[in-house]
Formats: structure tokens, C-alpha cells, sequence
């Protein structure tokens, strides 16, 4: 069995010596960059390997021009990968402790995005493995490398061109996944220019969450979305959040709903804003 979208905590335990699996925690917190990897060395799932959202799964930041956590190149996710010894026919298992929001669901969009398809999100986080009195591991841990093969998948992303096109188109969709208040322009304290991209649509990926974590069912996601989308399918929708990371959430919530895979705008609001001659809502 092919785990692609998310994988309890239960099942998850009874492939932890499974030479195929490999499980990557990412916690990461934007206030201390290296708070997510001193807590993976403190307490961590066994044989978890570790993946750092800003040197791992990130671009360098190029100011005026990209947004905060730009997509890596092709190559650097490539060595990445095979670092963590993800090769043909591995299961990835991919976690955080913001409910798969923050670092898990960009492993999860990266490696889809370069064609492994076998990649999950730990439901419920680091916290609903605790909760369930799992075992835990410290130290730091690692894998025999290998060799990632690659097969990107051009057509997941869309451009700020693309995004600044698709807004004022109403055969498509642009969701924002950040809160509600953000949104608005309000309680904004990461990003200088408060507001959203006009023409889109309020999606907070919370929205997808039970009050302990967990996603909803499929069937409570699949009215969520289509409330939000009417008839526009998946594949015109277009999701951003800040920096292009927690916008893979609201992704993962539509294809465990089983309506497709939305796409992602990489640079997000925190690229929009960089140019002043784009407009913003609020």
C-alpha cells in the first residue's frame, strides 16, 4: 500500500524499522530558525531523519525579487533527498508540530513535485504522536544516502504572471491560506505590506483541522471546498499563503478530499508585494 496524502499515527508505528520508509521530521518555528532541530535532538520518532525548511527545502532569498521561502533548484532538493536516502520506491513519512501546515507539507509538495509520489503527512503532528504514548528517540539520526532521481512536474507551480492573469480570470480560483485576520491586513507582523492579493479568496488552512489537530474527514473537506470553489476544479485553482509553505495545506485538503491537485504560486504574498505596482487588497 502507497500512502500519498496522509498516514495515521498508528500505522505509521508499525514501520519503524521498515528498511522502505523513511520518516522525516521537520519541525520548525520562523521566530527561531533552530529551535525545530535542537527539539528533533531532544525527542524525536525513531529513525527519523531531519530536514530544515530554510537550508533544506528552500532557495536563497534574492531581496526585492523573491518571496521568503523560495522553492530550492531542482538540484539542491535532489541532493537533499538522496541525503535523507529517499530513492525509487521509498514511502516517505513527513512531520511537524503545526499539523502538517509548516515544514511536513512542503516535504510532502516537494517530492510530489519531483515525482515520488509515495510521500504522506504524519496526521496530527509530532503532538498526536505523543498523545498516543509512541516512542521517541534523541540524538541525531541518518541514512545511508542514495540516489534521488528526479522528475519534475512543471505544471504544479504557476508564476506571479500566472497568479496576476488567474485573479481576474473567473474560470479560476486564488485561495489564501493564511488566517482570516491576515487576510484582512490585520495582526500582520511578518510581512511589511498588510492585505491580500485582490481577486482572491480567504481559505485558512486551519479550516481543515479538527480541534485536535487531525484533518477532517473526506467528506466534511469535500463540502468545505466546494463552498469555497463552486464548480471550478481543482486544477484551476491556485493556492499562496506568505511564503509558499503553508499553502501546501490547503493542496493536501483537497486531494484527501478527492477532488484533485490544486497548484502552487511558489513566491506567495511575501513575492506579490516585492514589486509595488501590484495591487493589494484589504
Amino acid at each position: 500500500m502507497i500512502y500519498d496524502t496522509l498516514i495515521n499515527a498508528s500505522d505509521l508505528s508499525l514501520h519503524l524499522d521498515d528498511p522502505d520508509w523513511v520518516i522525516v521530521d521537520s519541525r520548525f518555528m520562523l521566530a527561531k530558525p533552530e529551535q525545530g532541530q535542537i527539539e528533533y535532538t531532544n525527542a524525536h520518532i525513531p529513525g527519523s531523519v531531519y530536514a530544515h525548511l530554510d537550508a533544506d527545502l528552500s532557495g536563497p532569498i534574492i531581496s526585492g525579487v523573491t518571496g521568503r521561502h523560495p522553492l530550492p533548484s531542482i538540484g539542491k532538493a535532489t541532493d537533499v533527498f538522496s541525503r535523507l536516502g529517499i530513492g525509487p520506491g521509498v514511502q516517505v513519512v513527513a512531520y511537524d508540530d503545526m499539523y502538517g501546515a509548516l515544514a511536513a507539507g512542503r516535504v510532502w509538495w516537494l517530492l510530489r513535485w519531483l515525482g515520488h509520489e509515495a510521500v504522506a503527512v504524519l496526521d496530527g503532528g509530532w503532538q498526536e504522536w505523543i498523545k498516543n504514548g509512541l516512542p521517541v528517540r534523541s540524538g541525531v539520526e541518518s541514512r545511508s544516502s542514495c540516489g534521488f532521481i528526479a522528475h519534475p512536474r512543471n505544471d504544479m507551480t504557476v508564476t506571479v504572471e500566472d497568479v496576476d492573469a488567474m485573479r481576474q480570470n473567473p474560470e479560476y480560483w486564488v485561495l489564501d491560506a493564511r488566517s482570516a485576520d491576515r487576510f484582512r491586513g490585520e495582526n500582520e507582523t511578518i510581512d511589511p505590506i498588510p492585505g491580500h492579493i485582490p481577486g482572491a479568496i480567504s481559505a485558512p488552512y486551519a479550516a481543515n483541522l479538527t480541534p485536535d489537530g487531525i484533518f477532517l474527514d473526506k467528506n466534511e473537506l469535500a463540502s468545505r471546498y466546494r463552498k469555497l470553489l463552486g464548480d471550478v476544479p481543482a486544477q484551476k485553482v491556485v493556492c499562496y499563503c506568505g511564503s509558499g509553505v503553508t499553502s501546501t495545506h490547503d493542496i493536501l485538503a483537497m486531494m484527501v478530499a478527492g477532488l484533485g491537485e490544486a497548484r502552487l504560486y511558489p513566491g506567495s504574498y511575501s513575492e506579490w508585494i516585492t514589486d509595488p505596482k501590484r495591487p493589494v487588497d484589504k
